[in-house]
């Protein structure tokens, strides 16, 4: 049986904790993994909370039963609605990969070293390790791919540097994509064709995001997080043992979970609680 906590409904009369008409938040204490716990929340309120405030961080930790969250590991930790998308290839069809291939990695010694506040794109190095950075930067060519049926051919094009973004239109427009690198034999393929520069290739990362959709500059990672080196690391958890600082961590993880839904406002200054446990 699902138990809830109701927590406490913050209302727009009280800027600082949301700019939204209202909300109630509710503790969700039967284990579940990121997707589980997103699908229950859609499903059953709104979404995952999302976190603009720490006022909303200061309404968790205080309601927050860390009995309800002990664990073998890893305890006293719930799901919010942050996530990274995890790295992923240009050409998206999945038909073109078999299984394992797009998880295919190169990464130059410390890489990728950048954070999630941006897309971050990635290159390839003369010595065909590969670099992350930001998809903005004019600095590199494309190497693009041309894909008929089970053939691919690698076109390397060092005309003039390219962001990113201009690299893929340029890849997509006169051929199919910029190139996928997907086992050891593409990885040597395409290193036998460098030359002098740097080169872009179709890995790219999307910065964090918030299951709901919604945007703020709002951050409470604990330190030494988010781990930019360690890539499974791409849903969020608050660590309630150490007032609900966010630590990434493996999607697939089983653990409690925050949702939130529309809340009743009774009028500025004025909180709706009723403190009740109750499930189906």
């Amino acid at each position: 049986m699902d138990r809830l906590l109701l927590l406490i409904m913050a209302a727009s009369g009280l800027s600082a904790v949301s700019s939204a008409a209202g909300r109630q938040y509710y503790f969700v204490y039967d284990r579940k993994n990121f997707t589980e716990a997103q699908r229950y929340c859609r499903e059953r309120h709104t979404d995952l909370v999302s976190v603009d405030h720490m006022e909303v961080m200061k309404i968790l930790n205080t309601t927050a039963d860390l009995d309800q969250m002990f664990y073998s590991k890893n305890s006293y930790r719930a799901w919010i609605g942050l996530s990274g998308n995890s790295w992923r290839w240009s050409l998206s069809d999945p038909g073109f990969y078999k299984p394992g291939e797009t998880d295919f990695r190169r990464w130059g010694s410390g890489e990728p070293n950048n954070g999630y506040s941006e897309k971050v794109c990635t290159w390839i190095r003369i010595d065909g390790y590969w670099v992350d950075d930001s998809c903005d930067r004019k600095l590199a060519f494309p190497v693009c791919s041309e894909v008929r049926g089970s053939n691919v051919t690698f076109v390397l094009v060092n005309s003039s540097s390219m962001t990113w973004t201009g690299a893929q239109n340029y890849c997509r427009t006169r051929y199919t994509d910029l190139a996928s690198v997907r086992n050891m034999a593409d990885h040597q393929k395409i290193q036998g064709m460098l030359s002098v520069g740097y080169f872009w290739i179709g890995l790219f990362r999307d910065p964090w995001k918030w299951s709901d959709g919604s945007s703020s500059s709002f951050s409470f990672w604990k330190t030494g997080q988010p781990d930019v080196n360690n890539g499974n690391q791409t849903c969020v958890a608050a660590d309630f043992s150490q007032s609900g600082a966010w630590e990434g961590w493996p999607c697939d993880m089983e653990r409690a979970f925050i949702c939130y839904g529309p809340g009743e406002w009774y009028g500025p200054g004025e909180w709706y609680d009723p403190g009740e446990w109750y499930g189906p």
